[in-house]
């Protein structure tokens, strides 16, 4: 799914919107949320740090994925220190998301193969003479079963 996000960096209400968009229908993009903070509470954010930032982002409606999340913090950032930029544009495939996942799970793959053989790892040496080898120990069980009360499912025939 292709997806896109507009910051927008409402400077007469003082507030950064952000609305996201996503390819609902091919090559056609429709609105899915807006979200917007105050200045303040994106000042604070930005000086504590990213972590903190994307956390005052995401909310019940918008919460977009980690890589997304980060790339969208980053473009705040840059609005919230330029005194020209108006908006900011992101655009995200979800094709692109899964091609990077699925060189890192090859990269697994790869030391998986090369990691030793699971039933060597599960080889022990004990010895065969330890001294409880061959005690079991009575179990205690505080079920009684009775063996006459039983019901045969046959009986109503």
């Amino acid at each position: 799914m292709k997806q896109k996000y507009l910051i927008i960096n409402d400077k007469e209400n003082e507030q950064f919107k952000i609305q996201e968009f996503a390819e609902l229908n091919k090559e056609m993009l429709s609105l899915l949320c807006e979200e917007a903070y105050d200045y303040k509470t994106i000042k604070t954010a930005v000086s504590t740090g990213k972590d903190a930032l994307i956390s005052t982002l995401r909310t019940n409606n918008f919460y977009p994925p980690g890589i997304y999340a980060e790339k969208i913090a980053s473009a705040i950032v840059q609005l919230h220190k330029s005194k020209a930029e108006e908006s900011v544009e992101l655009f995200f495939d979800d094709i692109n998301l899964l091609a990077k996942k699925r060189k890192s799970s090859a990269i697994v793959e790869e030391i998986e193969d090369d990691s030793t053989d699971l039933d060597e790892m599960l080889e022990n040496d004990l010895d065969d003479d330890y001294p409880e080898k061959n005690k079991l120990k009575k179990i205690g069980s505080s079920l009684k079963i009775e063996d006459d009360d039983y019901v045969d499912i046959n009986d109503g025939d």
